[in-house]
């Protein structure tokens, strides 16, 4: 059957139309090579337009995958019971002539990865129908689009496709090379109660070579929605090979008290560490992902995504009061795994509302005290129920498409180090400090077992898909010949005191990010401290009253801001282990760092004692300045 019989043996007259309008054999190729293997009833092409936007949406309910509740433009959506959240397990790059991403990563041989994916997906479509939908990474227009494809018979995928990003059906028109695009094939397999029944089965593959990802049987929109944290995978490879960053970073904006300039600051947080809290503190670019470049020695920043994908659990009134106010207005929104009472939507940790006694959530019909096989009791709504909305809803957003780039925050999680928030010396030591964030798990105790620290490079390693050394050595280069370096600074809101309680409320964060911004504007002084320049007293009980209009007392102060030596010298050394395990060449910036800050610590030390108040660094002299290269 020749190529183009193919096509038309499965697409209407429509589809076909807007197929060859592109004019992209190589694309054809890759549309007919699916429908050989998956072998769909029929296909329904996407270009964008109100109309197919529109299309997408009705045959998602009308399929049953999204059920209509009472608000205008809000549906729910369930994925089966034991398919709730990511498979890292299932999810293995592909790789061909015995090569390897180091002992971080879950690697496949190609061939074999191949092979594994054609008997799994073969066939998977009979009697659906198969979508297709184009898509760009970062704003149109600009050097950061990357033109997707995405090809799945869930229209619950493509309607979350259609919310989070930016449709690209114009990048694809006219020839394309195969490293030009990314292509994204699903399918939710076969089904049964309308979720994927063969999960044993469940595959994500991700072809580094072809810049393809497979995924099967599945329905949870990490495995599924591929444009997210599958493609992230992919832009990995690509900005290292480009002299560019792929990140798990937030952009937020924040304008200055006097009302001149509005500065730019990305962060990378872990999950669980406040990062879509930080994001919404002042005006939001993106919450999630990020693809930072340089020009004429800058560093520029663009949203990957035009919308959310957010856990719900906890957003209420008070603690997300910008997403809370979207969430219960009409626009378009799916919900996932919350519960549906009579179309109305409620999840863990709404605020002040009354949970229902039952109603429908992702374990089927739902009543306060159900169990499920194993003897759990089953919540109101899953740990990971989800929200997919648009970021333009967002009263605080801000849709500057490509942003200067001044300032990056990294962030953990820990109770006894470091300090709540510091700036580092220059862009190497932020590196480092940046590929040592640690995250406690979130149910660690206070004093836990060091065992329970988990190292997380730029928050980025589960998704790293080139070796840790190779990643860290192109951030390094990455800011050889900036002009213009970002100030880059570390938090740690979780800091507890010896009882266990936490030092700081949610919103003290808002005060840690004003700081950097009146760092970066040069409005505020600091003291230098062994491992980064810390906030000076005054100049925090100011912001405190300014932004939240609470008191900020010198002995929460002084035990917040505390150099405890001990601690940090384990820390150094934690992160030293972590390193020396990499079968890569990690950089030798990185051990120089270790060594320096060392070196630092054991001087205070010598001075100043094991735990030092922040009031002691008025008159100490760091006496090695950190003088690596830049």
């Amino acid at each position: 059957m020749a190529p183009n019989r193919i096509l038309e043996s499965r697409l209407g007259p429509e589809s076909l139309r807007k197929l060859i309008a592109l004019n992209n054999p190589l694309l054809n190729e890759v549309i007919e090579e699916a429908i050989l293997q998956f072998q769909p009833n029929s296909v329904f092409v996407s270009n964008g337009s109100p109309e197919d936007l529109h299309r997408v949406r009705v045959q998602a309910i009308r399929g049953g995958e999204e059920k209509p509740l009472i608000l205008r433009g809000h549906t729910i959506h369930y994925d089966g019971y034991e398919d709730q959240g990511r498979d890292p397990v299932n999810t293995r790059f592909l790789l061909s002539g015995g090569a390897s991403l180091g002992p971080s990563l879950n690697c496949l041989e190609g061939e074999e990865g191949i092979a594994e994916i054609d008997k799994v997906m073969n066939g998977i479509m009979r009697g659906k129908e198969m979508v297709v939908s184009f898509y760009s990474l970062g704003p149109l227009g600009t050097e950061f689009a990357i033109p997707c494809v995405q090809v799945t018979d869930s229209y619950y995928v493509a309607h979350s496709e259609d919310i989070l990003y930016r449709q690209g059906y114009e990048l694809f028109k006219g020839e394309t090379t195969m490293d030009g695009f990314f292509a994204f094939l699903h399918s939710a397999g076969a089904l049964k109660q309308g979720v994927s029944r063969d999960i044993d089965l469940r595959r994500i593959f991700i072809d580094l070579e072809r810049n393809f990802v497979y995924s099967a049987n599945t329905q949870y929109a990490g495995n599924t929605v591929a444009a997210k944290k599958l493609a992230h995978r992919l832009a990995i490879r690509k900005a290292a090979r480009e002299d560019w960053l792929a990140e798990h970073f937030l952009i937020t904006g924040v304008p200055s008290y006097e009302g001149s300039k509005k500065t730019y600051m990305a962060g990378a947080f872990p999950s669980w560490c406040g990062k879509t809290s930080t994001s919404m503190l002042f005006d939001v670019v993106g919450d999630d992902l990020a693809h930072i470049r340089k020009k004429e020695g800058k560093v520029y920043a663009a949203n990957v995504e035009k919308g959310m994908f957010g856990v719900i659990k906890d957003v209420n009134l008070k603690d997300d009061p910008y997403i809370h106010d979207i969430l219960v207005h009409p626009g378009e929104i799916i919900f996932s795994n919350a519960l549906d009472v009579e179309g109305r939507v409620y999840w863990q940790g709404m605020g002040k509302v009354n949970i229902p006694l039952k109603g429908d959530n992702h374990s089927g019909h739902w009543w306060k005290g159900k169990s499920d096989s194993k003897g759990k009791l089953i919540p109101v709504s899953h740990d990971n129920a989800r929200f997919c909305v648009g970021l333009e809803g967002l009263e605080n957003y801000d849709a500057t498409q490509v942003v200067h780039l001044e300032g990056i925050i990294y962030g953990g999680r820990s109770s006894r180090r470091p300090v709540p928030v510091s700036e580092l010396y220059g862009w190497v030591h932020g590196v480092f400090c940046g590929a040592s964030i640690e995250s406690e798990p979130t149910a660690a105790t206070v004093g836990g077992s060091r065992s329970e620290v988990i190292i997380n490079p730029m928050a980025n390693k589960e998704f790293l898909s080139i070796p840790i050394g190779e990643y860290l050595e192109n951030y390094i280069n990455f800011g050889r010949d900036l002009k213009k370096t970002p100030r880059i600074f570390y938090v740690n809101y979780f800091l507890r005191d010896e009882s266990g309680d936490f030092t700081n409320t949610k919103m003290d964060k808002k005060v840690w990010i004003r700081w950097m911004e009146r760092r970066i504007s040069g409005k505020v002084g600091a003291y230098a401290t062994p491992t980064g320049l810390i906030p000076k007293y005054d100049d925090l009980a100011g912001l405190f009253k300014k932004e939240l209009q609470t008191s900020y007392s010198k002995e929460d102060y002084e035990f917040q801001f505390m150099t405890c030596v001990p601690e940090l010298l384990d820390k150094l050394n934690i992160s030293e282990k972590f390193f020396q395990k990499e079968t890569s060449a990690v950089p030798k910036e990185i051990f120089g760092m270790i060594d320096a800050l060392k070196d630092l610590l054991l001087e205070a030390q010598k001075t100043l004692g094991d735990n030092i108040s922040p009031f002691k660094f008025k008159d100490y002299q760091v006496p090695v300045p950190l003088t690596l290269p830049f």
